[in-house]
């Protein structure tokens, strides 16, 4: 049978409640008794000392009567419940509060105070004088310097049992309300913490079954409300990264797709006649341009992998960026010659000295040029230019076309996101270039944004950091 926490609770709690009246009725039970043993015969030894120095000092002083101290004595033992005799040297009962006074004194046998021990108290039968267990004291008592006889006190060791028993009895008394209130804080802890964990387990089962909407209900100020809203959070999450991997997949398989059907149709139509030879080479054109698409897209795809790999690092050294974005722009002459598009370089200084990864920043620029180009339409012109604020370079690429629309600003990032390609002509885009982009300037601790109004233009700014001189 399965344990709950609960279950292990309340054993928890047994076993620290058995635990305990083992330990008092055994260990707990000795410390009591001899506590209270100490205590009495302490109590005691001082009543007895307090008869030598007074009642029985004055006997022998004032030559007062045996009769006259019985009855001081007689009273004081009733009071006490204690009995106390007066001994003399020799070991002879003088006076019994427990026997009525005669002359016919009782001898003890081998009577030898040293045989008592140093302690104040002894406990057994005081000489073979008594039947059951005693506590005895016994004081001297001296009269110029001499000694004269000994006040004993015996009481029965039943009375430290007694006394044991009652102090355990309360004891119990009070562990018994303890343990009580106790057992209802925990039941209170068990609904408090208990049915939040059961709700928490009820949510962590859903989203093992794969119910990502799936809420846990637990909204409390404290760690379980903490670990609820995180669990929350955490399948809120993977459902949108379930999402993002369906589109993701949907997206690749339909931009693979594509160019795929493509190449094998023509492929087909040349071998089966349909394409005559003078044809087919223009057809091959074709293919070859979707293959290098197919490509172009695999390769894109490889680099946001390796951008996503936390182990990517970047190749950090100093360039000048505007050799670079002049031999960029210089890739684009052919292009750019056949739109009529005119590209114009407004750079800060003749030399700019950053520190990046040159062959990451070059692509960032090929990128952003290449899209600049595909949505400008002919007889425009793509401006890159550069300006140094705030000890960081700016690098703004801007251009006169189409624009993008302002409910798909923060779209364009998203990978394989792609705007109305009716807009451009160039309709073979991966969806993927912004995105390599946006990665690659993050991966270099910088920001890149974007402005643009539809049908004016758009332009994007990234900083690069500044090399030092």
């Amino acid at each position: 049978m399965k344990r709950t926490l609960s279950l292990k609770f309340i054993l928890s709690f047994a076993a620290v409640i058995l635990i305990s009246f083992l330990f008092t009725s055994t260990i707990g039970s000795q410390l009591i008794e001899s506590n209270v043993l100490k205590s009495s015969s302490t109590r005691t030894y001082a009543l007895a000392g307090n008869l030598a120095d007074r009642q029985a000092l004055n006997y022998y002083q004032s030559g007062s009567t045996l009769s006259d101290l019985y009855d001081d004595l007689k009273s004081i033992a009733a009071a006490e419940n204690v009995r106390i005799w007066l001994i003399d040297p020799s070991g002879t009962i003088l006076l019994n509060t427990d026997s009525a006074l005669t002359n016919n004194n009782e001898q003890i046998e081998d009577f030898d105070p040293i045989l008592l021990g140093s302690s104040y108290y002894t406990v057994g039968s005081f000489f073979s004088c008594f039947q059951e267990r005693m506590v005895s004291v016994m004081v001297p008592v001296t009269y110029n310097l001499n000694l004269r006889g000994y006040v004993a006190i015996h009481y029965p060791y039943s009375a430290v049992i007694d006394q044991r028993e009652s102090l355990l009895l309360t004891f119990y008394i009070v562990a018994a309300g303890i343990f009580l209130i106790l057992a209802v804080s925990l039941i209170f802890l068990l609904f408090q913490i208990y049915g939040p964990l059961r709700k928490i387990t009820l949510g962590a089962k859903e989203y093992a079954s794969g119910n990502l909407a799936y809420k846990i209900p637990v909204n409390s100020d404290d760690e379980l409300g903490y670990l609820a809203n995180t669990l929350n959070y955490m399948a809120s999450e993977l459902e949108k990264t379930g999402e993002f991997q369906r589109k993701f997949i949907a997206n690749v398989s339909h931009d693979f797709r594509s160019p795929l059907t493509s190449i094998k149709g023509y492929i087909e139509a040349m071998l089966d006649g349909t394409i005559p030879p003078e044809m087919q080479e223009r057809y091959l054109k074709i293919v070859l341009n979707e293959a290098e698409r197919l490509n172009k897209l695999t390769a894109e795809m490889l680099t946001l992998n390796n951008l996503d790999n936390k182990g990517f690092l970047l190749n950090i050294t100093k360039f000048d960026i505007n050799q670079m974005i002049k031999n960029t722009a210089a890739s684009f002459e052919g292009t750019c010659t056949e739109k009529k598009i005119q590209l114009e370089l407004l750079l800060t200084e003749e030399t700019m000295l950053v520190s990046a990864d040159v062959g990451r920043i070059q692509q960032v620029l090929y990128n952003l040029l290449d899209n600049a180009i595909k949505f400008s339409p002919q007889d425009s012109s793509i401006e890159i230019e550069t300006t140094v604020r705030h000890e960081k370079l700016y690098i703004s690429v801007r251009d006169h076309g189409v624009g993008i629309p302002r409910e798909s600003i923060q779209k364009i990032w998203n990978r394989f996101y792609k705007i109305d390609a009716s807009r451009g002509k160039d309709k073979r885009g991966t969806g993927l270039g912004l995105s390599i982009v946006q990665e690659i300037i993050q991966a270099h601790g910088q920001k890149i944004d974007v402005i643009s109004t539809e049908g004016a233009g758009t332009e994007f700014i990234f900083t690069l950091k500044l090399a030092d001189n």
